[in-house]
């Protein structure tokens, strides 16, 4: 049985793999105080997962720099590093001091790290620590995870999270370089999936078409005319899971689909998919991010990972899953 630590282990994308990780036979240390606005959910209420009901499960509601401090086990297999304060584009962009504190959840992990040595550090970085001047309107590309590099390029992230994020890939190659630890750092792009908190685009779109179901009209954010790679929780995982062994020297990968959807065409296909033909229209009030953010696949792909799950079909089943 693998020992296997996950800190913020209670959000998103935590409770998905804690999930698959159990289910394979991992013994879960899952560290998070369930911080408001993170979209963490305490074990005993997960809406498709019960944590609880596996003997492997153990769970610790504290904030992961405290838990660092009083457990020094030399013996975890996997840490899977998730801890983070992010809570979609509002926060990113109104609250960017708050967001900075992933600093520090970063540092007091790799030292906690250096000490105790895990056989493998799994850390998660950010589609926002790509160049924001790659993703502009009259300029934008897939993004390769070679486009930064600490040797020459770096450019401007997105925002404290997208610099946080760049600290922390920065940091795992340090740990790798200078303590022969093993590492791979992710870059998810737009994860989405049928329990994704409110505060995040997907969900709120679908039930917005759902509340609204045979208008005229459905607004979106910013001029909806920004594109996403989106790309379900399940193939996150399964990109996970598939590449983490291949990589040691804390080198980036992507997990994305290469494929641009603008919020204006997700807000179309849902309406479709609930059977109307409504006028999508943005509205200014509320920010948009960089105008196009996409991943390329090819590093995936040579690892054995490409997604399954198209976007289309992935709202589908979001829209079903609200509307019961």
């Amino acid at each position: 049985m693998k020992k296997t630590l996950v800190t913020g282990g209670c959000g998103f994308v935590g409770r998905h793999l804690i999930a698959r990780l159990l289910q394979e036979g991992h013994e879960i240390h899952c560290v998070d105080p369930i911080v408001p606005l993170s979209g963490g959910i305490r074990p005993e209420e997960w809406p498709l997962f019960q944590p609880l009901e596996h003997g492997g499960f153990h769970f610790y509601p504290q904030d992961c720099r405290d838990w660092f401090g009083g457990h020094e086990d030399t013996d975890f297999d996997y840490a899977f590093h998730l801890a983070a304060m992010v809570g979609g584009r509002e926060m990113i962009e109104n609250n960017p001091l708050a967001v900075a504190d992933d600093l520090s959840i970063d540092a007091q992990y790799w030292q906690w790290a250096v000490k105790t040595r895990p056989v493998k550090n799994i850390v998660f970085s950010s589609s926002a620590a790509y160049p924001i001047e790659l993703q502009r309107p009259d300029h934008y590309e897939l993004l390769r995870e070679e486009m930064i590099t600490f040797e020459d390029r770096i450019g401007m992230p997105d925002m404290t999270y997208g610099w946080a994020k760049l600290t922390n890939e920065y940091l795992a190659r340090l740990a790798v370089e200078k303590h022969a630890l093993k590492a791979v750092c992710y870059r998810p792009f737009s994860g989405y999936g049928e329990d994704q908190d409110d505060s995040y685009p997907f969900p709120g779109v679908c039930k917005r078409v759902l509340a609204n179901r045979g208008a005229e009209e459905i607004t979106v954010w910013g001029s909806g005319r920004q594109m996403r790679d989106f790309i379900h929780i399940d193939d996150c995982v399964e990109g996970i899971l598939t590449t983490m062994d291949q990589i040691d020297d804390a080198s980036a990968l992507n997990l994305s689909t290469g494929l641009y959807t603008s919020f204006i065409e997700f807000a179309r296909i849902a309406a479709e998919l609930c059977g109307f033909s409504p006028a999508v229209k943005g509205t200014s009030n509320k920010p948009e991010g960089v105008f196009a953010r996409g991943g390329d696949t090819a590093r995936q792909r040579e690892l054995g990972f490409t997604h399954t799950l198209s976007f289309r079909d992935g709202i589908a089943r979001a829209l079903n899953y609200y509307d019961a």
